[in-house]
């Protein structure tokens, strides 16, 4: 899957939308207001994922069902968008391991949370430049970025070591080390049975083993 090259450029907004951008003081956004804003979010953020090309922002409008003027009232630009996008997803990886803890036994929880991390991998592959230029400018840190998903790891290996159903020996860095590693090598294959195949080594590699 290719990056989308343009996203580092602004969308012009015309004349008629310009009015609509927000101003440097917002008020909480009515119902419908925030209904909206969530869809373009969640619209979005299945075009990025699918993306081999840039992705129009008329077209994400449209699949949401609203105007372009109501997508611009809510992101002024492209970048804006992304941003949007990558942090509401950054959320769900992050802040949806207590629910899946209590859903399933830690091993079957990890391999769900590695394949929400998979999907989250090919997301931003389809918004790399924004992402690279939200990156260099400080909108999106790096490091808490890292934080957050090692510390999601953190928290799934922690409750199988109470359960002993997972390793307490590994380092939840190490394992951040290897999800990156195993997206970049697959990134350009786009070959998803390999990647599942790669992930069920990392949680069969963190399975206790009473010879260790």
């Amino acid at each position: 899957m290719s990056a989308d090259t343009s996203l580092s450029s602004p969308e012009p907004a015309s004349a008629d939308t310009a009015a609509e951008q927000p101003t440097t003081t917002q008020r909480p956004l009515r119902a419908h207001a925030q209904r909206n804003r969530d869809k373009l979010i969640a619209v979005a953020r299945t075009a990025f994922a699918a993306a081999d090309d840039t992705v129009p922002l008329e077209s994400i409008a449209r699949e949401a069902g609203v105007g372009i003027g109501t997508l611009y009232r809510h992101f002024p630009t492209r970048e804006a968008l992304v941003e949007a996008v990558y942090a509401a997803e950054l959320d769900n990886i992050t802040t949806g391991v207590p629910a899946l803890l209590e859903q399933l036994p830690p091993p079957l929880a990890l391999r769900a949370w590695l394949e929400r991390y998979g999907a989250f991998a090919a997301m931003k592959r389809g918004m790399a430049d924004a992402l690279r230029a939200g990156q260099a400018s400080g909108r999106i840190p790096t490091a808490t970025t890292r934080e957050r998903i090692t510390a999601a790891i953190t928290a799934i290996l922690a409750k199988g070591a109470e359960t002993g159903s997972l390793r307490a020996d590994v380092d939840p860095d190490d394992v951040a080390t290897m999800l990156l590693g195993i997206f970049l090598a697959t990134a350009a294959r786009d070959t998803p049975e390999q990647t599942g195949r790669l992930l069920d080594l990392i949680v069969d590699a963190l399975l206790p083993n009473p010879g260790r």
